[in-house]
């Protein structure tokens, strides 16, 4: 019964919006944003119960990967707007770069760190262990990574670029489609439904998978714009706006899902999922705004970065550099959880252009200093970068 209750109450949260979408109703911006965001929360749990079910009949890691390019689909719809509208207005380039670096930076300062602390809430233990198959996802994060650095310096996003991370994205798709199959342990409605038989287990799971999907799809644009409208009664930049609560909005599914994972235990699959929301959103996403922005001005162009845009760029790299050294190991402490949250937060505090480059630099020092000075972290980096998963992953020390 209680299983019965939670799937229920998931499509009625999604229901609601559904029907407030298509009646023409136009709410304020508050019932606006708060009817959205329970359609998102609804549809979040919808994908975490599809992505158990799917591992029993795909690899866990294109499980994983297939709910991120879902859960993330909002994210792209939001940032595709703006990459179109600024192939007509070049002032849109901003709020899509905003967007792509604040979605990116939260993702790890904030999502990778809620990860951490929720497995450690529920077992006590202080560092998440990964399985040695994540070390495909850290791969290709890590090559997405060492590329993007060449971006601020260009002070622009072309098609080459575009060619580049798509290709680093196309091969982790293919990759992910051949890692080894791994029974998953279910519980909740997941488990229930598991037992049903395999044609009506696999029609609930895709239905799962595109209800959830649409949902979010239809929700997270007008949860972000609700959020703004509320937000510019109380003078706040709009850059800010765009960079922070928009991706805030279409990211939640994905923290979610992972905090879910976590809390039953299931550190894998848990920081899995946001590795794969991270590769996505650091390719693909990244990727696909130079082409939208062609396309929309109707001939070969690169898109131009000022001097702001340039600086988040930058420091949206570094933090993902600083994790992938952190994760080379396949382990994420509660400590270094703590500094990502930490430092994370901290830029949020200082709006000087200044300290974007000074949090750069740390970032970088940081994952240098990681690497080059421990020697576990330092095999583990060179064997992630040349060897990929051919050797087993190493343990903190």
């Amino acid at each position: 019964m209680t299983n019965s209750l939670w799937v229920f109450s998931s499509i009625a949260l999604c229901l609601q919006w559904i029907v407030v979408y298509f009646s023409g109703i136009s709410p304020s911006p508050e019932w606006q944003a708060l009817s959205a965001g329970l359609a998102i929360f609804g549809a979040s749990f919808m994908l975490s119960w599809a992505a158990e079910l799917a591992q029993l009949d795909i690899p866990q890691a294109l499980a994983l990967a297939l709910l991120a390019l879902i859960a993330v689909l909002p994210e792209y719809a939001v940032d595709m707007y703006f990459a179109w509208m600024a192939g007509k207005d070049p002032k849109y380039t901003a709020f899509a770069t905003a967007n792509m670096t604040g979605a990116n930076r939260l993702l790890i300062g904030l999502g990778w760190a809620a990860v951490v602390f929720a497995y450690w809430c529920k077992t006590r233990t202080k560092a998440l262990a990964l399985e040695p198959s994540h070390k495909v996802e850290i791969r290709y994060l890590g090559l997405a990574t060492l590329y993007s650095f060449f971006i601020p310096f260009k002070g622009r996003l072309d098609l080459f670029d575009a060619v580049i991370f798509i290709t680093i994205f196309a091969l982790y798709m293919r990759r992910a489609s051949q890692s080894h199959h791994v029974e998953p342990e279910l519980e909740g409605p997941s488990e229930i439904i598991a037992s049903w038989s395999a044609g009506a287990r696999r029609l609930v799971t895709l239905g799962f998978f595109l209800f959830s999907g649409y949902t979010i799809f239809i929700a997270a644009e007008p949860f972000a714009e609700g959020l703004l409208a509320a937000g510019r009664n109380f003078g706040i930049e709009e850059f800010l706006l765009v960079q922070w609560l928009a991706p805030l909005a279409s990211e939640s599914p994905e923290f979610i899902v992972a905090i879910l994972f976590a809390l039953k235990a299931n550190p894998g699959a848990s920081l899995g999922t946001l590795i794969s929301s991270k590769i996505n959103q650091w390719t693909l996403l990244i990727g696909m705004l130079p082409v939208i922005y062609a396309l929309s001005a109707g001939r070969i162009s690169p898109m131009h970065m000022d001097d702001r845009q340039i600086e988040e760029l930058l420091l949206t790299a570094a933090q993902s550099l600083f994790a992938v050294a952190v994760l080379t190991n396949l382990s994420f402490s509660l400590g270094e959880a703590l500094l990502l949250f930490v430092l994370f937060a901290t830029q949020l505090l200082t709006p000087d252009p200044r300290f974007r480059y000074y949090f750069s630099f740390l970032y970088i020092a940081l994952a240098v200093g990681l690497v080059s000075l421990r020697r576990e972290y330092r095999a583990a980096f060179v064997d992630l970068i040349l060897r990929g998963t051919s050797s087993q992953g190493l343990k903190k020390e």
